[in-house]
Protein backbone atom coordinates (compact mmCIF):
# COMPACT_ATOMS: atom_id res chain seq x y z
CA UNK A 1 0.00 0.00 0.00
CA UNK A 2 3.04 2.32 0.73
CA UNK A 3 4.34 1.86 -2.52
CA UNK A 4 1.04 2.85 -4.56
CA UNK A 5 1.02 6.35 -6.22
CA UNK A 6 -2.33 7.92 -7.62
CA UNK A 7 -1.88 10.08 -10.61
CA UNK A 8 -2.75 13.65 -10.10
CA UNK A 9 -5.81 14.92 -12.35
CA UNK A 10 -5.09 18.22 -13.68
CA UNK A 11 -8.08 21.17 -13.15
CA UNK A 12 -9.14 20.53 -17.00
CA UNK A 13 -9.25 16.79 -16.51
CA UNK A 14 -11.40 17.42 -13.00
CA UNK A 15 -13.73 19.64 -15.38
CA UNK A 16 -13.90 17.34 -18.77
CA UNK A 17 -15.43 14.57 -15.71
CA UNK A 18 -17.58 17.32 -13.90
CA UNK A 19 -18.99 18.60 -16.98
CA UNK A 20 -19.62 14.32 -18.12
CA UNK A 21 -21.55 14.38 -14.82
CA UNK A 22 -23.86 17.03 -15.32
CA UNK A 23 -25.23 15.11 -17.84
CA UNK A 24 -25.80 17.92 -20.47
CA UNK A 25 -26.25 21.03 -17.71
CA UNK A 26 -23.71 24.18 -18.76
CA UNK A 27 -20.29 23.98 -16.47
CA UNK A 28 -21.38 27.39 -15.15
CA UNK A 29 -24.25 26.06 -13.15
CA UNK A 30 -21.49 25.09 -10.64
CA UNK A 31 -20.89 28.57 -9.93
CA UNK A 32 -22.35 30.37 -7.27
CA UNK A 33 -22.46 34.28 -7.11
CA UNK A 34 -22.07 35.51 -2.90
CA UNK A 35 -23.81 38.63 -1.95
CA UNK A 36 -20.87 40.64 -2.43
CA UNK A 37 -20.81 39.42 -6.10
CA UNK A 38 -17.93 37.43 -5.77
CA UNK A 39 -18.16 34.39 -7.96
CA UNK A 40 -17.29 30.69 -5.78
CA UNK A 41 -15.85 28.34 -7.75
CA UNK A 42 -16.60 24.62 -7.55
CA UNK A 43 -12.86 23.78 -7.20
CA UNK A 44 -9.95 25.34 -5.93
CA UNK A 45 -6.49 23.85 -6.20
CA UNK A 46 -2.88 25.09 -5.25
CA UNK A 47 -2.05 25.95 -9.13
CA UNK A 48 -5.01 28.05 -9.80
CA UNK A 49 -4.28 30.24 -6.63
CA UNK A 50 -0.85 30.78 -7.25
CA UNK A 51 -2.20 31.91 -10.81
CA UNK A 52 -4.25 34.40 -9.20
CA UNK A 53 -2.32 35.06 -6.77
CA UNK A 54 1.47 35.25 -7.58
CA UNK A 55 3.85 36.46 -5.18
CA UNK A 56 0.96 38.57 -3.17
CA UNK A 57 -0.15 35.00 -1.82
CA UNK A 58 3.00 34.53 0.79
CA UNK A 59 2.50 38.18 1.61
CA UNK A 60 -1.04 38.05 2.01
CA UNK A 61 -0.22 34.93 4.66
CA UNK A 62 2.73 36.27 6.29
CA UNK A 63 0.48 39.62 6.82
CA UNK A 64 -2.26 37.66 8.66
CA UNK A 65 -0.10 36.34 10.60
CA UNK A 66 1.77 39.14 11.82
CA UNK A 67 -0.96 40.80 12.63
CA UNK A 68 -2.42 38.20 14.92
CA UNK A 69 -2.55 39.37 18.39
CA UNK A 70 -1.06 37.64 21.36
CA UNK A 71 -4.40 37.36 23.21
CA UNK A 72 -7.26 35.67 21.06
CA UNK A 73 -10.56 35.04 21.34
CA UNK A 74 -11.39 36.60 24.98
CA UNK A 75 -14.98 35.85 26.08
CA UNK A 76 -16.92 38.87 26.27
CA UNK A 77 -20.43 37.87 27.60
CA UNK A 78 -23.05 40.43 28.10
CA UNK A 79 -24.67 40.88 31.54
CA UNK A 80 -28.18 41.27 31.10
CA UNK A 81 -30.14 42.35 34.61
CA UNK A 82 -32.91 44.44 35.46
CA UNK A 83 -31.82 45.50 38.96
CA UNK A 84 -28.32 46.43 40.13
CA UNK A 85 -28.17 43.71 42.74
CA UNK A 86 -28.84 41.16 40.03
CA UNK A 87 -26.63 43.04 37.54
CA UNK A 88 -23.70 42.14 40.13
CA UNK A 89 -24.78 38.95 41.35
CA UNK A 90 -24.99 37.83 37.56
CA UNK A 91 -21.46 39.69 36.50
CA UNK A 92 -19.46 37.95 39.82
CA UNK A 93 -21.32 34.62 38.47
CA UNK A 94 -20.03 35.23 34.92
CA UNK A 95 -16.58 36.08 35.50
CA UNK A 96 -16.25 33.08 37.72
CA UNK A 97 -17.51 30.61 34.68
CA UNK A 98 -14.77 31.91 32.42
CA UNK A 99 -16.22 35.54 31.48
CA UNK A 100 -13.14 37.37 30.52
CA UNK A 101 -14.47 41.23 29.62
CA UNK A 102 -17.03 42.97 31.58
CA UNK A 103 -19.26 43.60 29.25
CA UNK A 104 -22.39 46.15 29.85
CA UNK A 105 -24.96 47.94 27.62
CA UNK A 106 -25.32 51.14 28.96
CA UNK A 107 -29.25 51.02 27.96
CA UNK A 108 -30.47 48.91 31.33
CA UNK A 109 -33.95 48.88 33.45
CA UNK A 110 -32.22 50.26 36.48
CA UNK A 111 -30.98 53.60 36.94
CA UNK A 112 -26.93 54.43 36.81
CA UNK A 113 -26.25 56.11 40.04
CA UNK A 114 -23.28 56.88 41.96
CA UNK A 115 -22.84 54.25 44.18
CA UNK A 116 -23.95 51.96 41.01
CA UNK A 117 -21.08 52.98 39.04
CA UNK A 118 -19.17 53.27 41.77
CA UNK A 119 -19.33 49.84 42.11
CA UNK A 120 -18.69 49.00 38.48
CA UNK A 121 -15.37 51.41 38.24
CA UNK A 122 -14.14 48.52 40.96
CA UNK A 123 -14.18 45.75 38.23
CA UNK A 124 -12.73 48.31 35.69
CA UNK A 125 -9.86 48.62 37.90
CA UNK A 126 -9.23 44.77 37.73
CA UNK A 127 -10.47 43.39 34.35
CA UNK A 128 -10.68 44.41 31.10
CA UNK A 129 -14.22 46.00 29.62
CA UNK A 130 -16.32 46.37 27.03
CA UNK A 131 -19.02 48.88 27.49
CA UNK A 132 -21.63 50.14 24.52
CA UNK A 133 -23.18 53.88 24.97
CA UNK A 134 -26.14 55.26 23.05
CA UNK A 135 -25.73 59.65 24.03
CA UNK A 136 -22.95 61.47 24.35
CA UNK A 137 -24.32 62.58 28.05
CA UNK A 138 -24.07 58.51 29.04
CA UNK A 139 -24.48 58.18 33.06
CA UNK A 140 -22.31 54.97 32.33
CA UNK A 141 -19.69 57.43 31.77
CA UNK A 142 -19.40 58.28 35.09
CA UNK A 143 -18.12 54.89 36.07
CA UNK A 144 -14.31 56.51 34.67
CA UNK A 145 -14.50 59.38 37.20
CA UNK A 146 -14.93 56.74 39.99
CA UNK A 147 -11.29 54.96 38.74
CA UNK A 148 -8.63 55.82 41.39
CA UNK A 149 -6.11 58.24 39.33
CA UNK A 150 -3.01 56.29 40.40
CA UNK A 151 -4.80 53.00 38.47
CA UNK A 152 -6.14 54.66 35.45
CA UNK A 153 -3.51 53.91 33.48
CA UNK A 154 -3.51 50.44 34.04
CA UNK A 155 -6.96 50.01 32.76
CA UNK A 156 -7.66 48.44 29.33
CA UNK A 157 -10.91 48.19 27.37
CA UNK A 158 -13.38 49.15 24.34
CA UNK A 159 -16.20 51.79 24.11
CA UNK A 160 -18.26 51.65 21.68
CA UNK A 161 -20.08 54.68 20.69
CA UNK A 162 -21.35 56.68 17.83
CA UNK A 163 -18.94 59.74 18.27
CA UNK A 164 -15.62 58.99 20.05
CA UNK A 165 -15.44 59.95 24.15
CA UNK A 166 -12.46 61.64 25.31
CA UNK A 167 -10.52 59.87 28.21
CA UNK A 168 -7.57 61.95 29.05
CA UNK A 169 -5.76 59.74 31.82
CA UNK A 170 -6.89 56.13 30.38
CA UNK A 171 -4.27 55.65 27.47
CA UNK A 172 -5.34 51.84 27.37
CA UNK A 173 -9.18 52.46 26.64
CA UNK A 174 -9.49 52.24 23.09
CA UNK A 175 -12.59 54.76 22.39
CA UNK A 176 -11.96 55.37 18.61
CA UNK A 177 -14.39 52.61 17.01
CA UNK A 178 -14.93 50.94 13.44
CA UNK A 179 -18.42 50.27 14.62
CA UNK A 180 -19.81 48.14 11.43
CA UNK A 181 -22.45 45.75 13.78
CA UNK A 182 -24.54 49.25 12.59
CA UNK A 183 -23.92 48.28 8.74
CA UNK A 184 -24.29 44.53 9.43
CA UNK A 185 -28.19 44.56 11.04
CA UNK A 186 -28.82 47.09 8.23
CA UNK A 187 -28.27 44.48 5.73
CA UNK A 188 -24.40 45.24 4.75
CA UNK A 189 -22.47 42.56 3.09
CA UNK A 190 -18.56 41.60 3.95
CA UNK A 191 -17.11 43.68 1.47
CA UNK A 192 -19.15 46.91 2.44
CA UNK A 193 -18.38 46.19 5.93
CA UNK A 194 -14.71 46.30 5.04
CA UNK A 195 -14.73 49.49 3.34
CA UNK A 196 -16.82 51.31 5.80
CA UNK A 197 -14.19 50.42 8.47
CA UNK A 198 -11.54 51.68 6.47
CA UNK A 199 -13.44 54.54 6.08
CA UNK A 200 -14.09 55.04 9.56
CA UNK A 201 -10.17 54.69 10.59
CA UNK A 202 -9.47 57.53 8.07
CA UNK A 203 -12.35 60.37 9.43
CA UNK A 204 -10.44 59.34 12.97
CA UNK A 205 -7.24 59.37 11.77
CA UNK A 206 -7.34 62.56 10.19
CA UNK A 207 -8.52 64.04 13.49
CA UNK A 208 -5.23 62.87 15.17
CA UNK A 209 -2.07 64.52 15.49
CA UNK A 210 -0.06 61.99 14.25
CA UNK A 211 -0.99 57.93 13.53
CA UNK A 212 0.46 56.46 16.39
CA UNK A 213 -1.87 58.78 18.78
CA UNK A 214 -4.38 57.32 16.64
CA UNK A 215 -3.69 53.88 16.61
CA UNK A 216 -3.41 53.16 20.36
CA UNK A 217 -7.35 54.42 20.42
CA UNK A 218 -8.31 52.77 17.35
CA UNK A 219 -10.44 49.10 17.00
CA UNK A 220 -12.66 47.71 14.78
CA UNK A 221 -16.47 45.78 15.65
CA UNK A 222 -17.99 43.35 13.25
CA UNK A 223 -20.73 40.63 13.97
CA UNK A 224 -20.11 37.66 12.28
CA UNK A 225 -23.09 36.00 10.14
CA UNK A 226 -23.84 32.36 9.24
CA UNK A 227 -22.21 31.93 6.16
CA UNK A 228 -18.98 30.65 7.68
CA UNK A 229 -16.47 30.64 5.32
CA UNK A 230 -17.16 34.30 3.93
CA UNK A 231 -17.15 35.48 7.77
CA UNK A 232 -13.67 33.61 8.12
CA UNK A 233 -12.47 35.54 5.03
CA UNK A 234 -13.58 39.02 5.78
CA UNK A 235 -11.74 39.15 9.26
CA UNK A 236 -8.59 37.36 7.71
CA UNK A 237 -9.25 40.54 5.06
CA UNK A 238 -9.19 43.26 7.05
CA UNK A 239 -5.98 42.40 8.03
CA UNK A 240 -4.59 42.83 4.94
CA UNK A 241 -6.27 45.87 4.77
CA UNK A 242 -5.04 47.36 7.51
CA UNK A 243 -1.50 46.76 6.55
CA UNK A 244 -2.15 48.43 3.08
CA UNK A 245 -4.12 51.34 4.89
CA UNK A 246 -1.06 52.23 7.10
CA UNK A 247 1.31 51.79 4.49
CA UNK A 248 -0.77 54.16 2.96
CA UNK A 249 0.26 56.86 6.34
CA UNK A 250 3.30 56.03 5.70
CA UNK A 251 3.83 53.47 8.73
CA UNK A 252 6.31 50.63 7.95
CA UNK A 253 6.21 48.42 11.19
CA UNK A 254 3.12 46.50 12.16
CA UNK A 255 0.70 47.95 14.08
CA UNK A 256 -1.58 45.51 15.51
CA UNK A 257 -5.42 46.71 15.82
CA UNK A 258 -7.87 44.70 17.84
CA UNK A 259 -10.50 42.98 16.37
CA UNK A 260 -13.89 43.23 18.72
CA UNK A 261 -16.35 40.66 17.47
CA UNK A 262 -19.60 39.99 18.00
CA UNK A 263 -22.35 36.99 16.93
CA UNK A 264 -25.06 38.50 14.23
CA UNK A 265 -28.48 39.01 15.18
CA UNK A 266 -29.74 39.96 11.87
CA UNK A 267 -30.36 35.90 10.96
CA UNK A 268 -32.02 35.19 14.49
CA UNK A 269 -35.26 34.22 14.82
CA UNK A 270 -37.88 34.34 17.40
CA UNK A 271 -39.55 31.11 16.40
CA UNK A 272 -37.38 28.18 17.03
CA UNK A 273 -35.31 29.94 19.34
CA UNK A 274 -32.82 27.33 19.98
CA UNK A 275 -31.93 27.05 16.23
CA UNK A 276 -30.24 30.49 17.58
CA UNK A 277 -28.01 28.50 19.48
CA UNK A 278 -26.92 26.41 16.39
CA UNK A 279 -26.54 29.68 14.79
CA UNK A 280 -24.13 31.30 17.24
CA UNK A 281 -22.18 28.33 17.39
CA UNK A 282 -21.58 28.20 13.76
CA UNK A 283 -20.92 31.90 13.97
CA UNK A 284 -18.49 31.87 17.14
CA UNK A 285 -16.57 28.92 14.95
CA UNK A 286 -15.94 31.41 12.14
CA UNK A 287 -15.42 34.37 14.47
CA UNK A 288 -12.19 31.53 16.55
CA UNK A 289 -10.57 30.54 13.27
CA UNK A 290 -11.33 34.00 11.68
CA UNK A 291 -8.49 35.39 14.23
CA UNK A 292 -11.26 37.80 16.84
CA UNK A 293 -9.49 39.12 19.42
CA UNK A 294 -12.56 39.80 21.66
CA UNK A 295 -15.82 37.90 21.08
CA UNK A 296 -19.64 37.74 22.29
CA UNK A 297 -21.84 35.04 21.64
CA UNK A 298 -25.42 36.53 21.99
CA UNK A 299 -27.72 34.39 23.80
CA UNK A 300 -30.03 31.95 21.77
CA UNK A 301 -33.57 34.17 23.28
CA UNK A 302 -31.77 37.64 23.01
CA UNK A 303 -34.73 38.82 20.84
CA UNK A 304 -37.10 38.66 23.58
CA UNK A 305 -35.56 38.16 27.36
CA UNK A 306 -32.09 36.67 27.82
CA UNK A 307 -32.69 34.39 31.06
CA UNK A 308 -29.39 33.47 33.45
CA UNK A 309 -29.47 29.79 31.63
CA UNK A 310 -29.75 31.26 28.11
CA UNK A 311 -26.33 33.51 29.06
CA UNK A 312 -24.32 30.72 30.54
CA UNK A 313 -25.11 28.28 27.61
CA UNK A 314 -23.81 31.37 25.32
CA UNK A 315 -20.80 31.81 27.33
CA UNK A 316 -20.55 28.00 27.28
CA UNK A 317 -20.38 27.97 23.54
CA UNK A 318 -17.09 30.51 23.38
CA UNK A 319 -15.36 28.24 25.79
CA UNK A 320 -15.82 24.86 24.54
CA UNK A 321 -14.88 25.85 21.41
CA UNK A 322 -11.52 27.28 22.99
CA UNK A 323 -10.65 24.31 25.03
CA UNK A 324 -12.15 21.62 22.95
CA UNK A 325 -11.20 22.53 18.88
CA UNK A 326 -7.23 23.77 19.46
CA UNK A 327 -8.17 26.09 16.88
CA UNK A 328 -6.07 28.68 19.36
CA UNK A 329 -2.85 26.46 19.39
CA UNK A 330 -2.53 27.29 15.54
CA UNK A 331 -1.61 30.88 14.43
CA UNK A 332 -3.73 31.45 11.51
CA UNK A 333 -6.12 28.35 11.36
CA UNK A 334 -7.46 29.19 7.68
CA UNK A 335 -4.31 29.99 6.31
CA UNK A 336 -3.56 28.04 3.20
CA UNK A 337 -6.59 26.56 2.27
CA UNK A 338 -7.64 27.46 -1.29
CA UNK A 339 -10.64 28.63 -1.03
CA UNK A 340 -10.13 30.73 1.68
CA UNK A 341 -7.03 32.52 0.76
CA UNK A 342 -8.72 33.08 -2.45
CA UNK A 343 -11.91 34.59 -1.37
CA UNK A 344 -10.13 36.58 1.14
CA UNK A 345 -7.93 38.20 -1.78
CA UNK A 346 -11.21 38.89 -3.40
CA UNK A 347 -12.27 40.61 -0.34
CA UNK A 348 -9.25 42.62 -0.18
CA UNK A 349 -9.53 43.95 -3.96
CA UNK A 350 -13.42 44.37 -3.89
CA UNK A 351 -13.34 46.28 -0.24
CA UNK A 352 -10.33 48.59 -0.98
CA UNK A 353 -11.59 49.91 -4.24
CA UNK A 354 -15.03 50.30 -2.28
CA UNK A 355 -13.12 52.68 -0.25
CA UNK A 356 -10.84 54.33 -2.77
CA UNK A 357 -14.96 55.08 -4.15
CA UNK A 358 -15.89 56.62 -0.67
CA UNK A 359 -12.44 58.37 -0.22
CA UNK A 360 -13.20 59.78 -3.73
CA UNK A 361 -16.54 61.14 -2.37
CA UNK A 362 -15.64 63.25 0.23
CA UNK A 363 -14.84 60.72 3.27
CA UNK A 364 -17.60 58.25 5.05
CA UNK A 365 -19.50 61.04 6.64
CA UNK A 366 -19.71 62.81 3.26
CA UNK A 367 -20.89 59.47 1.83
CA UNK A 368 -23.19 58.87 4.09
CA UNK A 369 -24.81 62.56 3.82
CA UNK A 370 -24.78 61.76 -0.40
CA UNK A 371 -27.63 58.72 0.45
CA UNK A 372 -24.95 56.30 -1.05
CA UNK A 373 -23.91 54.67 1.58
CA UNK A 374 -28.09 54.33 2.60
CA UNK A 375 -28.79 53.41 -0.85
CA UNK A 376 -26.16 50.50 -0.84
CA UNK A 377 -27.51 48.60 2.66
CA UNK A 378 -30.54 48.89 1.52
CA UNK A 379 -30.03 47.08 -2.22
CA UNK A 380 -27.99 44.58 -0.16
CA UNK A 381 -30.57 43.83 2.83
CA UNK A 382 -33.53 43.92 0.00
CA UNK A 383 -31.28 40.94 -1.39
CA UNK A 384 -30.77 39.51 1.51
CA UNK A 385 -34.78 38.82 1.96
CA UNK A 386 -35.38 37.81 -1.17
CA UNK A 387 -32.79 35.12 -0.82
CA UNK A 388 -34.75 33.97 2.38
CA UNK A 389 -38.37 34.49 1.38
CA UNK A 390 -37.34 32.34 -2.16
CA UNK A 391 -35.37 30.02 -0.11
CA UNK A 392 -31.67 30.80 -2.00
CA UNK A 393 -31.02 31.32 1.79
CA UNK A 394 -32.11 28.57 4.17
CA UNK A 395 -33.56 30.44 7.72
CA UNK A 396 -34.12 27.01 9.56
CA UNK A 397 -37.17 27.17 11.43
CA UNK A 398 -38.55 30.26 9.71
CA UNK A 399 -38.23 29.81 5.78
CA UNK A 400 -37.85 25.98 6.10
CA UNK A 401 -38.37 23.22 8.58
CA UNK A 402 -40.85 25.24 10.21
CA UNK A 403 -43.38 24.59 13.11
CA UNK A 404 -46.36 26.09 13.01
CA UNK A 405 -46.79 24.94 16.99
CA UNK A 406 -44.08 27.77 17.53
CA UNK A 407 -45.57 30.14 19.12
CA UNK A 408 -44.35 34.18 18.74
CA UNK A 409 -42.82 35.67 21.84
CA UNK A 410 -44.93 38.99 22.04
CA UNK A 411 -41.92 40.41 24.82
CA UNK A 412 -39.07 42.14 22.58
CA UNK A 413 -35.95 43.02 23.91
CA UNK A 414 -35.40 46.90 23.05
CA UNK A 415 -31.31 46.52 22.51
CA UNK A 416 -32.30 44.91 19.21
CA UNK A 417 -35.57 45.79 17.84
CA UNK A 418 -34.29 48.10 15.22
CA UNK A 419 -32.07 45.40 13.65
CA UNK A 420 -33.50 44.51 10.29
CA UNK A 421 -33.57 40.92 10.55
CA UNK A 422 -34.97 38.68 7.09
CA UNK A 423 -37.19 36.05 9.02
CA UNK A 424 -39.57 39.22 10.33
CA UNK A 425 -41.68 39.03 7.57
CA UNK A 426 -42.26 35.59 8.61
CA UNK A 427 -43.24 36.18 11.68
CA UNK A 428 -45.11 39.21 11.17
CA UNK A 429 -47.51 37.12 8.74
CA UNK A 430 -47.20 34.37 10.65
CA UNK A 431 -48.92 36.87 13.67
CA UNK A 432 -51.81 37.94 11.25
CA UNK A 433 -52.27 35.28 9.41
CA UNK A 434 -53.21 33.01 12.96
CA UNK A 435 -55.08 36.31 14.27
CA UNK A 436 -57.31 35.85 11.38
CA UNK A 437 -57.56 31.76 11.89
CA UNK A 438 -56.43 31.39 8.22
CA UNK A 439 -57.76 27.47 7.14
CA UNK A 440 -56.18 25.90 4.60
CA UNK A 441 -55.99 22.54 2.83
CA UNK A 442 -54.11 19.83 0.48
CA UNK A 443 -56.14 18.40 -1.69
CA UNK A 444 -54.23 15.50 -2.94
CA UNK A 445 -55.42 13.64 -6.30
CA UNK A 446 -53.81 10.00 -7.41
CA UNK A 447 -52.16 7.72 -5.18
CA UNK A 448 -50.32 8.64 -2.22
CA UNK A 449 -46.95 7.87 -4.15
CA UNK A 450 -47.77 10.18 -7.00
CA UNK A 451 -49.02 13.24 -4.72
CA UNK A 452 -47.07 13.00 -1.61
CA UNK A 453 -43.79 14.99 -2.22
CA UNK A 454 -45.82 17.98 -3.53
CA UNK A 455 -48.10 17.51 -0.88
CA UNK A 456 -45.19 17.70 1.81
CA UNK A 457 -43.80 20.64 -0.28
CA UNK A 458 -46.98 22.79 -0.15
CA UNK A 459 -47.08 22.04 3.58
CA UNK A 460 -43.61 23.00 4.62
CA UNK A 461 -44.39 26.15 2.06
CA UNK A 462 -47.50 26.86 4.49
CA UNK A 463 -45.82 26.15 7.75
CA UNK A 464 -43.87 29.23 6.99
CA UNK A 465 -46.25 31.26 8.41
CA UNK A 466 -48.04 29.01 10.69
CA UNK A 467 -50.54 27.51 8.73
CA UNK A 468 -51.24 23.74 9.50
CA UNK A 469 -53.66 22.76 6.10
CA UNK A 470 -56.03 20.00 6.27
CA UNK A 471 -54.91 17.54 4.26
CA UNK A 472 -57.52 15.28 1.90
CA UNK A 473 -56.96 11.11 1.29
CA UNK A 474 -55.52 11.27 -2.26
CA UNK A 475 -58.86 11.11 -4.49
CA UNK A 476 -59.44 9.30 -8.37
CA UNK A 477 -61.81 11.26 -9.72
CA UNK A 478 -63.02 14.77 -10.23
CA UNK A 479 -66.53 14.30 -8.09
CA UNK A 480 -64.37 12.79 -5.30
CA UNK A 481 -62.11 16.32 -5.17
CA UNK A 482 -65.32 18.55 -5.50
CA UNK A 483 -67.03 16.67 -2.54
CA UNK A 484 -64.33 17.23 -0.37
CA UNK A 485 -64.12 20.95 -1.32
CA UNK A 486 -67.76 21.02 -0.47
CA UNK A 487 -66.68 19.60 2.78
CA UNK A 488 -63.86 21.39 4.18
CA UNK A 489 -63.73 24.42 6.06
CA UNK A 490 -60.87 25.20 4.46
CA UNK A 491 -60.54 28.46 2.19
CA UNK A 492 -57.65 27.99 0.68
CA UNK A 493 -56.77 25.13 -1.57
CA UNK A 494 -53.88 23.88 -3.05
CA UNK A 495 -54.10 20.75 -5.17
CA UNK A 496 -51.29 18.43 -5.02
CA UNK A 497 -50.86 15.88 -7.65
CA UNK A 498 -48.13 14.69 -10.22
CA UNK A 499 -48.29 16.17 -13.87
CA UNK A 500 -50.41 13.77 -15.47
CA UNK A 501 -53.02 13.71 -12.76
CA UNK A 502 -53.34 17.57 -12.08
CA UNK A 503 -53.85 18.28 -16.39
CA UNK A 504 -56.73 15.66 -16.31
CA UNK A 505 -58.62 16.90 -13.00
CA UNK A 506 -57.95 20.68 -12.53
CA UNK A 507 -59.98 21.29 -15.90
CA UNK A 508 -63.65 20.06 -14.03
CA UNK A 509 -62.52 20.84 -10.32
CA UNK A 510 -62.44 24.78 -11.52
CA UNK A 511 -65.72 24.29 -13.18
CA UNK A 512 -67.25 22.89 -10.08
CA UNK A 513 -65.60 24.22 -7.15
CA UNK A 514 -67.19 26.52 -4.42
CA UNK A 515 -67.25 30.10 -5.59
CA UNK A 516 -66.21 31.01 -1.85
CA UNK A 517 -63.06 28.62 -2.14
CA UNK A 518 -59.31 29.78 -2.88
CA UNK A 519 -57.45 27.22 -5.48
CA UNK A 520 -53.73 27.15 -6.48
CA UNK A 521 -52.17 24.25 -8.10
CA UNK A 522 -48.63 22.57 -6.94
CA UNK A 523 -45.96 23.07 -10.00
CA UNK A 524 -45.14 24.85 -12.92
CA UNK A 525 -47.84 24.26 -16.34
CA UNK A 526 -47.06 26.93 -18.63
CA UNK A 527 -49.04 25.75 -21.14
CA UNK A 528 -52.05 25.26 -18.88
CA UNK A 529 -51.86 28.41 -17.08
CA UNK A 530 -53.36 30.98 -19.03
CA UNK A 531 -56.70 28.84 -19.52
CA UNK A 532 -56.79 27.63 -16.00
CA UNK A 533 -56.29 31.52 -14.67
CA UNK A 534 -59.34 32.28 -17.08
CA UNK A 535 -61.36 29.89 -15.55
CA UNK A 536 -61.05 30.03 -11.74
CA UNK A 537 -57.90 29.12 -10.71
CA UNK A 538 -56.18 31.55 -8.38
CA UNK A 539 -52.21 30.22 -9.31
CA UNK A 540 -49.80 28.38 -8.78
CA UNK A 541 -47.03 26.91 -5.88
CA UNK A 542 -43.87 26.25 -6.61
CA UNK A 543 -39.91 25.92 -5.39
CA UNK A 544 -37.73 29.76 -6.23
CA UNK A 545 -41.37 31.50 -5.63
CA UNK A 546 -41.31 34.33 -2.98
CA UNK A 547 -43.07 32.54 -0.20
CA UNK A 548 -43.87 36.37 1.64
CA UNK A 549 -45.60 37.71 -1.60
CA UNK A 550 -47.53 34.83 -2.80
CA UNK A 551 -48.78 34.00 0.86
CA UNK A 552 -49.16 37.41 1.50
CA UNK A 553 -51.11 38.03 -2.11
CA UNK A 554 -53.43 34.50 -0.70
CA UNK A 555 -54.10 36.89 2.34
CA UNK A 556 -55.18 39.94 0.85
CA UNK A 557 -57.30 37.58 -1.52
CA UNK A 558 -59.00 35.50 1.41
CA UNK A 559 -60.04 38.66 2.96
CA UNK A 560 -61.64 40.06 -0.19
CA UNK A 561 -63.63 36.52 -0.96
CA UNK A 562 -65.00 37.11 3.06
CA UNK A 563 -66.19 40.90 1.77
Amino acid sequence: MKNIEFEKPSYSEWQDAAIKALKGKPFESLLTKTSEGITLEPLYTQESLVAKLGDELDKQVATIRSLQNSQVFRVAQQVYADTSEAFFTQLDDSLARGNELVTVDSRVNFEWTDEVVAQLATYFSEYSFKITLKKANDPLLAVFDKIAADKREAVTGFVVSQNPITLADFPNVRTYVADTVVYHNEGANAVQELAYALATATKYADQEENFETFSKKFYVSFAVDTQFFTEIAKLRAFKVLWKAFTSAYGITENVKIPTVVETSLRSFSQLDVYVNLLRAANEALSGLIGGADVFTVHPHDALTKPTEQSVRIARNVSLVLKEETNVLKITDPAGGSYFIESLTADFVKEAWALFLEIEAAGGIDAYTASGKLATELDASYQARLKASQTRKQSLIGTNIYANPADVLENETNPLFAEIKRIAVPFEQLRAEMTAADVKTGILALGSLKSSKPRADFVSGFLNTVGLVPEKSEPVATAEEALAWLTATEAKYIVIAANDDNTKELVPAILAGKPADVIVDVAGKFKDEEEAWLANGLNGFIFAGQNIIEKLNSVFVSMKEVQR
